[in-house]
């Protein structure tokens, strides 16, 4: 009820022929702000989040702008911009699943709510093939297990060009849309979508085996901010307070993984839980970019 009431007693300044870009990204800004939405779907402040909703209706893609331009914004846009606006407030739905685009690696992804929004950060390591953790010249077979989107096995396969990429997921409808950026992305040729229950259907050995599976207990979930709760469920929550699909895959990797491949596996915030309740030597990459929780672990250790 807060939100609504905040909605109705606060709306954009009318149009007029002078409405500028910088200027309505500032006062969405400003609204976004005072409406205490949650960020982390793309962006992480309110001003970053209007500049993304207004450059979006304007056709700029928002990973590519420069500084918000003095130009003018049209009657029509502002009021695309002004429904998107209320839309984020009143629903607090993330702002990719009101745009259906979200960017990884430098790649604009399709997404809608079948899907998590691609945010992990291990697009940082896709960016630097892997190394050194792997020699990205031996890499000839990847499986990304929860593929999710698809992003991290279609950004692998942009980066991987010729590797072949597997990529699994236990949803149907997830594969749907990871089929799209598959195809819109043109890596058809390198990425095979396999409906599976983790390695269930999987086939084969990989040098390389991803996952950010689900991690989030299902208490954690209850408590996370009203955004969250327009991804699946099913692609979040993880029973044992996080750590089943980390167990799950840590056990039935190694018959995956060649000799000298390795296996690298987001865990977020369960992380310092997982490393308490498994006994294998994680070692843990430190990002530039930040976010962390993410191991690398090589086959040897895990058979």
């Amino acid at each position: 009820m807060y939100h609504r009431r905040i909605m109705n007693n606060i709306s954009l300044k009318p149009w007029s022929f002078e409405t500028r870009v910088i200027d309505l990204i500032q006062e969405v800004g400003q609204l976004f702000g005072d409406c205490n939405l949650c960020y982390g779907h793309g962006t992480d402040n309110p001003l970053d989040e209007a500049a993304a909703l207004v450059l979006f209706v304007l056709g700029i893609d928002y990973s590519d702008a420069e500084e918000p331009s003095f130009s003018k914004v049209s009657a029509v846009e502002f009021k695309l911009i002004e429904k998107l606006v209320e839309q984020r407030i009143k629903e607090r739905k993330p702002l990719a699943f009101l745009t259906q685009e979200a960017f990884f690696c430098g790649y604009k992804f399709y997404v809608d709510e079948r899907v998590l929004i691609p945010r992990s950060p291990m697009a940082e390591l896709i960016q630097n093939l892997f190394e050194p953790w792997i020699d990205s010249a031996s890499v000839e077979r990847v499986l990304d297990v929860a593929t999710g989107s698809g992003c991290l096995a279609v950004a692998i396969a942009k980066n991987f060009p010729g590797t072949e990429v597997v990529a699994s997921d236990v949803s149907e409808e997830a594969l749907e849309v990871a089929s799209i950026n598959v195809d819109g992305l043109s890596v058809r040729e390198q990425v095979t979508l396999v409906e599976s229950d983790l390695f269930e259907n999987i086939e084969g050995v990989f040098d390389l085996i991803v996952s950010n599976p689900p991690y989030v207990g299902p208490k954690s979930y209850e408590a996370l901010p009203p955004e969250y709760h327009h991804e699946p469920g099913l692609a979040l929550i993880a029973e044992q307070n996080g750590l089943d699909f980390i167990a799950r895959i840590l056990h039935d990797s190694p018959p995956f993984l060649r000799d000298n491949g390795i296996l690298v596996l987001e865990m977020g915030e369960v992380a310092e839980e997982a490393e308490k309740a498994f006994p294998h030597p994680f070692k843990w990459v430190e990002l530039d970019n930040g976010g962390g929780g993410i191991a690398v672990l090589e086959a040897k250790h895990l058979k």
